[in-house]
This record gives C-alpha cells, structure tokens and sequence, in this order.
C-alpha cells in the first residue's frame, strides 16, 4: 500500500507540469487551481448510495417513538429498504441513527412522491412521529470503493459509528492512510467493520465506519489492545495528520432492524 509520503509525491508529479506552465503564462493561476482539484481520488462508479438519517427524539418522548416506530415501520419500508435502524447508548441522548439504501437519485423521489401520498404512513405514522422529535438530519455516502457492505456475524453485540471530519483535499490526500487506520484494526480482529461510507452530500469531507462488537465491554477491552499494537498505532498516526474532528455513537439495534 502506498503511503501518505507516495501520495504526495505522486501528487506533486501531477501538478508540476501545470506549474510550469503557469509560470511561463501558458496557463493562468486560476487553471492551475482548478487543474489541482480535479482529482480527488477513485472515481464513484456506482450509483446506489446511502441515506443516514438522525433523529433527535424529545427526553420525554423517546421510549413512545420507538415504540410507534416498531409497530409501523413496514408502513416505511414497504417503499425502499432498510439497511439498519439503531438507538444510541452512548455519544449522544433521545437519539436514532438509521440506514436507507437506493439505486439511484430518481429512485429516492419517487419514493419520497409515494410516501407522501401514502395515508396510512401520513395518518398512522408521519403525524405522530413528526411531533415528539426535535430535529432531523441526513446525508447521502456512498461506500468507499475499497470497502463492501456486510453483515454482522451474529445477532445481538453493540454497532459503533465513528464519524471522521478529514481536511480538504479529497481521497487522493488521506484515502490511503484513512484505508490503511480502518483495515489495521479489521484485520488484526479489534472490531468487525461492517462498513466504511464516504460523504456525498452533508458535512464535506467526511466518512465513516460502522463497526460491529460482541458488547460494550469487548470493544472497551479491544480497544485498549489496539492502543498497544505497534502496527495500529503507526497507521493510525498516519491517517490523523489529516483529522478534523473525530465523534462516536455506540448504539445497539432496534428489534426491527433488518441489521442487528
């Protein structure tokens, strides 16, 4: 895998014939400006993407909500499908986090035209849900091009979302050492990563992993190995030489989610 230094250089390879011509006033700083952010790295190359919802329920009305929830999400999924549905524990309160999958922009409106029109999911879900909560937010990732989708190797365990602000510059600056940060611990067995999404719309610049643990006190104990793993650590500074900000959910599934 090549490293961050690699990357850089490659980088700067790219760019010095553009700088030169700069210089000469071939081209104007302007074209060289823009010619330096056209390449942010692996090319999206497929169409479906995934829709993060947060829900901030109010304190006094959140064991309400999921239980409405449970009783009527088939009025929601009978649309599009859901990846997983979860409560946070930890890293937030009165918090849901959940997971809608689609083939394609167009695909998402006519499913948001269909709800709309939907009475049952207007009358028995939609103007009762919308009142305990006291805000909404989304983004739209895809899975990063490295990374597939998969599936808890058991029921039950905590799911842990770790959200990454990376500086600017796109994948082509931090995407080896982010992969290299992610597949240290996936591979040495200190968490079970299930997925790795990269944001499209939302908060630019950032991913996120999705990890799977036995309980609380696994990931607790795992993560303390992983703090002493040479290999870990180095891939890890590696990949924080590009971090903004750093936040994380531990959340466990609710009975209807399809993921659990």
């Amino acid at each position: 895998m090549l490293n961050l230094r690699c990357a850089l250089r490659s980088a700067a390879l790219l760019r010095a014939p553009a700088a030169a011509a700069a210089q000469s006033g071939a081209l104007p700083s302007s074209g060289l400006q823009r010619h330096a952010g056209l390449a942010t790295g692996p090319q999206q190359k497929q169409s479906t993407f995934y829709e993060l919802r947060t829900y901030n329920i109010r304190p006094d009305q959140t064991t309400a909500f999921l239980k409405l929830t449970n009783e009527k999400i088939h009025l929601r999924t009978a649309h599009s499908e859901l990846l997983g549905y979860w409560n946070v524990e930890y890293g937030a309160l009165n918090q849901v986090f959940h997971i809608w999958k689609y083939d394609s922009y167009s695909q998402r409106a006519g499913v948001r035209a269909a709800l709309a029109q939907d009475p049952s999911w207007v009358s028995d879900y939609l103007s009762k849900a919308i009142p305990m909560l006291t805000s909404q937010d989304n983004a739209v990732a895809y899975l990063v091009p490295w990374c597939t989708l998969r599936r808890p190797p058991q029921e039950g365990g905590v799911f842990e979302l770790v959200s990454f602000r990376m500086r600017p510059g796109g994948p082509a600056v931090w995407g080896h050492s982010f992969q290299a940060a992610l597949t240290s611990h996936d591979a040495s067995g200190y968490g079970k990563l299930l997925g790795a999404f990269h944001n499209e719309y939302g908060q630019m610049n950032t991913v996120h992993a999705l990890w799977w643990f036995e309980n609380a006190d696994k990931r607790a104990e795992l993560r303390q190995k992983a703090h002493n793993d040479a290999r870990v650590v180095a891939a890890v500074r590696e990949s924080v030489a590009h971090l903004d900000l750093q936040t994380a959910r531990l959340m466990y599934a609710c009975p209807f989610s399809p993921m659990k």
